[in-house]
């Protein structure tokens, strides 16, 4: 199994404060699919947003993750238990866990060996859910081009890993091997001011790794125009996601 690959660490605390949330009916939806809510598994946690989710709904969450920086950075509950390591080689009990999920981190994963730990992990008709969100606009036009152009081959594009096109297309690309879930759509709006899209744009691993190899903040070169765009900086927008999930049974 190769190292894992590690985008996230060098700036775990900007990740865990610029990022969105996810919705709550999501995790609503992922209790009642489950065969209990005695422990759920929450895969790749980086910060533990999911895991915090979880935790109000489940009697007891194991989040993990290889990132010791990003463990230390996360949200801690009572009946969170955090631990370094990897979602493949996990070291949950046998048939122990009601649900699994994997938040915006399954396509880091080697999929045929964590595919194996899931089914090992999980009790029978236990449920396993893994999401993704991708491209963010507002619906003004003048602020979203801005954004693509950040993001897009003039700026960011090329400083985006290879696993990023599993998002970009909507993780149909991802391998799954377990029965197919119906579920309704999720939206992902935050109400943002200005000051807090800068920091979402900044907390991109893309974004750190073009700082990282030129010296110089590409959402710098881009900020004049967003905020020419966006008009008042105070001024509170909605800021959609595409939300794509992945839901199955064992």
């Amino acid at each position: 199994m190769t190292r894992f690959k590690d985008h996230f660490s060098g700036h775990a605390e900007l990740y865990r404060e610029a990022r969105p949330t996810y919705p709550e009916a999501l995790f609503d939806w992922l209790a009642a699919q489950a065969p209990d809510q005695a422990l759920a598994w929450d895969a790749g946690c980086g910060n533990g947003q999911a895991s915090v989710a979880l935790a109000r709904r489940f009697d007891r969450v194991v989040a993990t993750d290889p990132s010791a920086n990003q463990i230390a950075d996360a949200e801690q509950r009572a009946n969170i238990e955090y631990r370094v390591e990897p979602a493949e080689r996990s070291s949950l009990s046998a048939a122990s866990a009601s649900l699994v999920t994997v938040a915006q981190a399954l396509h880091w994963f080697d999929f045929a060996a964590f595919y194996a730990e899931v089914r090992r992990v999980l009790k029978p008709y236990g449920v396993f859910a893994a999401w993704a969100y991708a491209a963010c606009g507002t619906g003004d036009a003048a602020i979203d081009d801005v954004i693509e152009h950040l993001y897009g081959d003039a700026l960011t594009g090329p400083y985006w890993p290879p696993e990023r096109a599993h998002i970009d297309a909507g993780y149909s690309t991802i391998p799954f091997p377990f029965e197919a879930i119906a579920a309704p759509q999720f939206p992902m709006v935050m109400r943002w001011n200005l000051a807090q899209l800068l920091a979402y744009l900044r907390s991109w691993s893309a974004t750190q790794r073009y700082i990282k190899a030129n010296g110089a903040d590409p959402v710098g070169r881009v900020e004049a125009d967003l905020r020419a765009a966006w008009g008042e900086p105070a001024r509170v927008r909605e800021v959609r996601w595409q939300f794509h999930l992945l839901a199955g049974r064992v």
